[in-house]
């Protein structure tokens, strides 16, 4: 009986003796060494915010209008025999180029006969001044010390015939006008807007030809509200003068892939408020913007959507920032003496491509972040790189 109890025991006790072991094995394992891992910052370049003596930049928009435009009309009725390539849609023409001829020969007819009534008008003047020197004569030799009538020496015929060669001669040049205006040119450089009519076509003095504008110069509407235009320095009713030219202004666009400038000048404001906007227009112009004034040869087109930039002509003590310091229109990340990042909300007075310019939210000396970084927590602490400031 024992030996049964004792071979049935038997594989319990190795197994119980094999447990035990083990436990005592890892009992007597030393611990793994804890490492602690060191908390990573995140590398931020800053620029400190400095104040300065600034002129606030005037922001505004508009669109490009030409200077002149006009629907051309012929002054004489006729038929068009020939349209020059330049009378095209979008095509450019040059002063005193005949864009229009109409059919002549009627016109000179006219010349021809105008012509030869101012012939037989100075024949008749003629003859009427040397009947009245006979009559002259004749009274002198007969009456010495007695004036005459005029009807006696025959004034009254010489009036009639210089009457009627002035007539003659004013009948002339009204053929001769007559004649020139068959060809239709224009007094100024300019671009076609569109053309209405085609060779063959019978036109008179109220027939619209087509709708052209001058290409020396395009005209920007620019919206301003009061306080801009106190910081440009412009009276309402303004007119640019050879003293007092009016401020510079710099308009943009999105041509193509590239942003485009063009330089011009406000040369007057408007005199009144509109009752729509309450806003005050001002009117830029640009110099010849198919020309010189044009931007590495892309000119200021008409009907273009520009944006406006204007420098005011009054000091303002403000602190200014790197551009790429300005986050979510209003907001900057300052790194504080702990280095610990703190967003504020800052008061912007103005912007372009380099720079900020801020009233309030931050203070002169500030260290303010200007690399890109995501995640941001208030309060986190980062590891700042110093940065000169850009101009």
């Amino acid at each position: 009986m024992y030996k049964k109890y004792l071979k049935t025991a038997a594989p319990v006790l190795v197994l119980a003796l094999g447990f035990g072991a083990v436990q005592i094995m890892i009992a007597a394992k030393p611990a793994p060494e804890k490492k602690e891992e060191e908390q990573r910052l995140v590398s931020l370049l800053y620029s400190e915010a400095r104040e300065e003596t600034v002129h606030l930049a005037v922001a505004t928009q508009g669109e490009v209008r030409p200077h002149t435009e006009i629907d051309l009309t012929p002054q004489v009725a006729g038929r068009i025999v020939a349209i020059a390539e330049n009378f095209a849609e979008g095509a450019g023409f040059e002063a005193g180029e005949t864009l229009i001829q109409l059919e002549d020969a009627d016109y000179r007819l006219a010349l021809a006969r105008a012509e030869a009534d101012v012939a037989e008008a100075e024949v008749l003047l003629q003859q009427a001044r040397a009947a009245a020197a006979v009559k002259r004569r004749q009274w002198a030799s007969i009456n010495p010390d007695r004036e005459p009538t005029p009807l006696q020496v025959n004034r009254p015929q010489v009036v009639e015939a210089e009457a009627r060669m002035r007539s003659a001669r004013a009948a002339l040049a009204d053929a001769e006008l007559n004649l020139a205006r068959t060809r239709i040119k224009l007094p100024f450089q300019g671009r076609v807007i569109s053309r209405d009519v085609g060779v063959g076509q019978f036109v008179t003095e109220s027939t619209p030809l087509g709708r052209v504008f001058a290409t020396d110069r395009v005209e920007v509407r620019l919206p301003l509200t009061d306080s801009q235009l106190q910081e440009l320095d412009l009276p309402m009713g303004f007119v640019a003068t050879g003293g007092n030219p009016g401020p510079q202004v710099t308009l943009s666009a999105q041509v193509g892939r590239e942003r485009r400038q063009w330089q011009g000048r406000i040369v007057r404001t408007q005199a009144a408020v509109d009752e729509q906007t309450r806003l005050i227009y001002a009117v830029a112009e640009v110099q010849d913007p198919y020309g010189k004034g044009a931007s590495e040869g892309v000119p200021l087109a008409v009907g273009l959507f520009v944006s406006a930039e204007a420098e005011g002509v009054q000091a303002h003590k403000a602190l200014v920032l790197p551009r790429d310091a300005l986050r979510n229109a209003d907001e900057v990340y300052v790194v504080g003496p702990d280095n610990r990042l703190n967003i504020r909300t800052v008061e912007v007075l103005s912007t372009s491509e380099q720079r900020v310019v801020v009233a309030s939210g931050v203070a002169e000396g500030e260290r303010i972040v200007t690399s890109a970084i995501a995640n941001v927590v208030d309060g986190m602490e980062v590891q700042p790189i110093t940065q000169l400031a850009r101009q």
